[in-house]
């Protein structure tokens, strides 16, 4: 008597095909028709999973594993059709040999094949038109799917900021989670930090993702590139299988019926950093060879940034800067060399540390975000307690563990209140000494030769929002603040 094992796979498109329950009777008849006999633990169910790929199939991959170990316990394996068993030739005809050498055969109830050569070529063309129809099958679907996206149709998961009512039909906005992306969007555009330092100060908040996972910079991003959050529905960007992101081209981007949660002027803006700050593969970086003013230097008229050319090889040590829209004919021409510049900033530096006089904003608006996020942590937490307590009324947690439950939410009550308590700075704080601390400091940096230049800029962004020139009456002003 042969020992056989069942592989019933129900694929994710479910043509014209019988349910799990249908295939496994009929598997089951066939074996006891044929003096076959089939233990429960090898009966390998997959529903849902298309047979393009063997590797995403872990029912089937067992079930090789089993055959392929030196005492297989199986001599056989029956399924309904062989398109169940693969829908790919090329792996079809790999896993059969590979079975063959174990001396373990394919059989498809419903499509018995004749011994010898020719029934090897049936088998084969039977592979072929599986393969075929799949491929068909797969086109039709992207098609339609392609249609729908085009007209606006909802197709996959919302993302963080919206809910799904039913499915297709337009997700409604999830206020927590819009807070949470208008944020994003916020400290990117507006604070100018960078999507790492948002995925970090999230994480240390102790904010999670949908999935209760931390933040990272590739979470970020994604917020902060997908047009879904303007009105606009996006589909068909990445492979699947994958999941490398496809040219832009093969897109589709259309315009939804869901309310938007970010203004298209902050969202464009998002896009010109991101476009500006992406650099090609090797490329050397911006601040390799700009000056450590780059970014921080305004012109006085207008307001733009006063921009750094390269240092010439006749003056290697200095740099010239000019107002940005100089070139455009939208201001008159603000140019000053860094000879001049640097000892005039120095000079206002040193005024301020021998006067004590120093003029600053406190800035606090990032500050009262993350309170706002934190209090909304808060009222999570007291969900939690009642459901909890549900379960322990309902007897589906024992008193050790309600307790244990109950303690750990404690603790992270704690954590988050104490982190909101530090949060809350009284903005009528005298922070004057401390300031002058720091400016004194960065006079030190700016004087150390043995200082790069991305350093000396980091420092100044630290403590300087920005400083203008007037070139009429070759003067600059600095502005302070204070986080």
């Amino acid at each position: 008597m042969l020992t056989a094992a069942l592989y019933i796979r129900v694929s994710t498109d479910k043509q014209e095909e019988l349910s799990p329950d249908a295939q496994k009777r009929l598997l089951l008849d066939y074996a006891e028709k044929n003096n076959m006999l089939v233990s429960e633990e090898y009966v390998f169910i997959e529903g849902g999973i298309s047979g393009k790929k063997a590797d995403k199939r872990p029912k089937f991959q067992r079930m090789i594993g089993l055959a392929k170990s030196k005492d297989h316990p199986f001599d056989v394996i029956l399924v309904w059709k062989y398109s169940r068993f693969a829908r790919n030739q090329e792996e079809s005809i790999l896993y059969k040999s590979l079975l063959k050498r174990n001396n373990i055969d394919v059989i498809s109830i419903s499509e018995p094949l004749i011994e010898g050569p020719f029934g090897t070529l049936i088998e084969r063309i039977i592979e072929w038109m599986d393969e075929y129809y799949s491929i068909r099958l797969s086109g039709e679907v992207m098609r339609g799917m392609s249609e729908k996206a085009l007209r606006g149709g909802y197709m996959s998961v919302p993302p963080l900021g919206y809910t799904s009512t039913t499915p297709g039909s337009p997700p409604v906005i999830n206020p927590e989670e819009a807070e949470v992306v208008k944020t994003i969007f916020n400290k990117f555009v507006n604070e100018g930090i960078t999507m790492f330092q948002i995925a970090r100060q999230f994480n240390e908040i102790g904010l999670k993702t949908r999935s209760g996972k931390p933040y990272q910079r590739r979470t970020i991003d994604y917020i902060l590139q997908n047009p879904m959050y303007i009105g606009y529905v996006r589909w068909n960007r990445q492979h699947h299988s994958s999941h490398t992101i496809k040219a832009k081209e093969d897109w589709i981007i259309s315009k939804g019926n869901h309310e938007p949660i970010i203004p298209e002027d902050i969202y464009n803006a998002a896009q010109e950093r991101i476009k500006k700050e992406l650099r090609p593969w090797k490329s050397r970086p911006v601040t390799d060879y700009k000056h450590w003013l780059t970014g921080i230097i305004k012109c006085d008229y207008c307001n733009r940034a006063l921009v750094a050319s390269s240092a010439t090889s006749r003056n290697p040590n200095i740099t010239t800067f000019q107002c940005s829209s100089y070139a455009k004919g939208k201001c008159e021409s603000n140019s000053v060399s860094s000879n001049i510049l640097v000892p005039a900033i120095m000079e206002y530096l040193q005024n301020v540390i021998n006067s004590g006089v120093v003029d600053y904003i406190v800035k606090t608006d990032d500050k009262q975000i993350d309170v706002t996020l934190l209090e909304q942590q808060l009222s999570k937490l007291a969900v939690k307690e009642e459901r909890i307590k549900a379960a322990y009324i309902n007897g589906i947690d024992t008193m050790e563990e309600y307790k244990k439950n109950k303690e750990l939410i404690s603790s992270e009550r704690r954590f988050i209140e104490k982190q909101i308590s530090d949060l809350k700075v009284d903005v009528k704080h005298d922070h004057k000494p401390e300031m002058l601390s720091r400016v004194k400091e960065l006079y030190k940096i700016l004087n150390d030769e043995s200082i790069d230049k991305i350093a000396k800029n980091k420092a100044l962004s630290s403590v300087i929002e920005r400083i203008t020139y007037n070139k009429r009456e070759s003067k600059v002003k600095v502005y302070f603040y204070y986080r």
